[in-house]
C-alpha cells in the first residue's frame, strides 16, 4: 500500500476557494457553548476561533462517506485509510474578521507525507488557508489532517502506542466535563458530520474508541480561552496546537497553562483523565 499512496502526492498544489458571510448565529452558538455572559453582535469581531465556523463544504447526502464526512476525492486526496483525525493547526492573526461582512477562504494542499508509525501507515495532509475579509487578509492558517488504519482488534481503547505524562507546573488550570450535548452543539456550529463525535455505536464498535471523541478544534478553543482569560488586554497574534492523544466524553479532563519562557507567550496543554498529555498549544501575543 505505501507505494500506491505515493500517488496521493499528485494532490499537492490543488486549490479551492470558498465565499461566505460572517453570520452571527454560529458565533452566538459558540458563546453559549462556552457559557459566556456577553453575546457578540453584528459589527463585532468573530473572535479568534470564529473562522472555524464558516466556509464548510455542504455535501449532498449521496456524497457523504461512511464516517459522516464528505466522500474523499476532489480537493482533498482520496486516502484509502479508514480513520481521519484533525492533528493540529498553526494560525497567524493579522486583523479581525467582522460579524456581518463577506469573507473568502483560499485553500491549497501544501504537502502530503506518508510515514510508518507504531500502529501502521500514516498519511499527513497539510492544508494552507488564507482568510480574507472586506478589508483584506485577516489571518493565515495551516491545518494538519492525519489518516490511519483501524487499530488491531486487541488494542485497548482504540489507541495503542506510547503516552506522555502531562506537565504539572501549570499556573492556570480548569476542569472540563464533556458530554454528548456539548459535542453535538460544536458539531452543529461547525457543520461537522464526523460520526466519532456523536454516534457512540459507530465510534466504539467501528473505530474502537471507548467513547465519543472531543473535537480537536474544540479542545484548542478551550485552551485558547484559558490563555485569553489570563492575559487580559493583550492582542493575540498567533496560536498553534498539536493533538497528542484523544479526549472522550466519558470522564472530565483539564486544560492548563502558564506564561511562556520566551517572549509574550502562553504555553498550554490538555490533561487526560489518566494524567497524560492530550493537546499541546502555544498562544503568542503582540
Amino acid at each position: 500500500m505505501p507505494q500506491d499512496l505515493e500517488k496521493l502526492k499528485d494532490w499537492i498544489g490543488n486549490t479551492e476557494t470558498f465565499e461566505d458571510r460572517a453570520s452571527v448565529l454560529p458565533i452566538h452558538g459558540y458563546a453559549a457553548l462556552l457559557d459566556k455572559p456577553d453575546t457578540p453582535k453584528e459589527g463585532d469581531p468573530v473572535g479568534p476561533m470564529g473562522h472555524w465556523f464558516f466556509f464548510k463544504p455542504v455535501a449532498p447526502a449521496s456524497q457523504v462517506g461512511p464516517d459522516g464526512h464528505p466522500a474523499r476525492g476532489g480537493f482533498m486526496p482520496p486516502v484509502p485509510l479508514p480513520r481521519r483525525m484533525f492533528a493540529g493547526a498553526r494560525t497567524t492573526y493579522h486583523k479581525d474578521l467582522i460579524i456581518g461582512e463577506k469573507m473568502r477562504r483560499e485553500a491549497s494542499i501544501a504537502n502530503v507525507t506518508i510515514k510508518e508509525g507504531r500502529t501502521g501507515t500514516l498519511v499527513f495532509c497539510t492544508v494552507k488557508n488564507e482568510f480574507h475579509g472586506e478589508n483584506g487578509l485577516a489571518l493565515e492558517e495551516e491545518h494538519d489532517i492525519v489518516y490511519r488504519d483501524n487499530p488491531p482488534a486487541d488494542a485497548k481503547g482504540g489507541n495503542s502506542g506510547k503516552t506522555n505524562s502531562a506537565p504539572d507546573d501549570h499556573t492556570w488550570v480548569k476542569e472540563i466535563t464533556p458530554d454528548p450535548v456539548m459535542l453535538f452543539r460544536y458539531s452543529a456550529i461547525t457543520f461537522n458530520g464526523h460520526r466519532i463525535h456523536y454516534d457512540r455505536k459507530y465510534v466504539t464498535e467501528v473505530e474502537g474508541y471507548p467513547g465519543l471523541i472531543v473535537h480537536g478544534p474544540l479542545t484548542a478553543g478551550l485552551l485558547l480561552e484559558l490563555a485569553l482569560d489570563n492575559n487580559p488586554g493583550k492582542t493575540l497574534t498567533g496560536f498553534r496546537f498539536q493533538a497528542r492523544a484523544p479526549l472522550f466524553d466519558i470522564a472530565p479532563f483539564k486544560v492548563a497553562g502558564k506564561p511562556g519562557a520566551e517572549g509574550d507567550t502562553a504555553e498550554l496543554w490538555s490533561v487526560t483523565p489518566e494524567g497524560n498529555l492530550g493537546t499541546l498549544a502555544t498562544a503568542t501575543f503582540g
